[in-house]
């Protein structure tokens, strides 16, 4: 278990994270569905990749040589590549209300954007000449909120993993020093998230106030617990995968600090996923730093810091399967039907 001084936050979601809102819009008869995170104020971002299949809008500005500093929104969508649509959408909407970069008498939102593949779930993708992902990033934006719906939500919608159903997770955590980790993430992985087909999973040991069941480990590894389940054991594909997730913090942090808590928050991704980053995932991780607490992290203090952003983003992708709930031609169980 985690130290005793290391709480989550009010609403254990990413908005405890001063400065972000989450709005999540998707289709029940699509089985897919898009979600954003808006910065209040524009947010130091950067990104990393580490599976081997991603699909990505707006990438590259966020290394920490390219120009642009901050960013206005983030937006996680399913759809494979169509869902890169789902970026013009929230830019539509964030360019009426007038937020985005100011150029002259032009304002630009700053959207980056991550999808997964969530096309062969039981859901109907035949939606004519355009896909329809414009419109629910335009109408996730609309339903920005502090609190929001896990499981079965916006970009989780229709994500599975190896043998349950994914889901849209989210939580947080509170460092002693007043800092507020906080991570958002959509489950959609080749692997599994529970040990062997047992119930537990595997990020029990960072799990807070039974956040996702309080079931810890299993007092002994079953024999299946190192094998290597896939979500679809008959056709690897490089196209049907990926976990894409937003780690962010209200501390005041460089474009390199964030894409450090980028890195140290796919840690995150390898405590609560088995396997994990392999060729036919896209995982991707973007940080957000809204410096809103005004606290830098200071050296005695880094090393948990950024060990807090692995931990928090475990117990989010723990949270994103336990809250997934069934829906009408499901090809995969939820967490709570699962037996052992």
């Amino acid at each position: 278990m985690l130290p005793a001084t290391l709480t989550a936050g009010p609403l254990n979601l990413i908005t405890d994270v001063a400065g972000l809102r989450v709005g999540n819009a998707s289709d029940e008869k699509l089985k897919s569905g898009v979600t954003v995170v808006i910065c209040d104020t524009p947010a130091t971002a950067a990104c990393q990749v580490l599976g081997g299949a991603p699909g990505t809008r707006e990438t590259d500005l966020l290394e920490a040589h390219n120009t642009v500093e901050t960013i206005n929104a983030v937006a996680l969508s399913g759809g494979s590549a169509f869902g890169l649509d789902a970026a013009s959408g929230v830019q539509a909407a964030l360019r009426e209300k007038g937020i985005g970069f100011a150029m002259r008498d032009q304002v630009i939102p700053i959207v980056p954007a991550a999808i997964l593949f969530d096309m062969l779930n039981g859901g109907d993708k035949n939606w004519g000449r355009y896909p329809p992902y414009r419109e629910l990033g335009y109408e996730a934006v609309q339903a920005a909120a502090r609190e929001f719906a896990l499981g079965t939500a916006g970009a989780g919608t229709g994500a599975l993993t190896a043998g349950l159903k994914g889901g849209l997770g989210s939580a947080s955590t509170v460092l002693p020093n007043g800092v507020t980790v906080g991570a958002l993430v959509a489950v959609n992985a080749t692997g599994s998230v529970t040990v062997g087909r047992s119930r537990h999973f595997w990020a029990a040991p960072f799990e807070l106030d039974g956040e996702f069941g309080g079931l810890g480990f299993p007092s002994s590894l079953p024999a299946d617990a190192s094998r290597v389940f896939k979500k679809y054991e008959e056709d690897n594909s490089a196209a049907a995968n990926t976990t894409i997730a937003v780690i962010a913090t209200d501390a005041v942090l460089t474009k390199a600090a964030a894409k450090r808590l980028a890195i140290s928050a796919h840690d995150g991704f390898t405590r609560a996923i088995w396997p994990v980053h392999t060729p036919f995932d896209g995982d991707l991780v973007f940080a957000l730093a809204t410096g809103a607490s005004g606290i830098e992290v200071g050296q005695a203090e880094v090393v948990d810091f950024y060990a807090a952003a692995a931990s928090t983003m475990a117990r989010a992708i723990a949270r994103g399967v336990h809250e997934a709930t069934a829906t009408r031609g499901d090809i995969m169980q939820v967490w709570t039907t699962r037996k052992g």
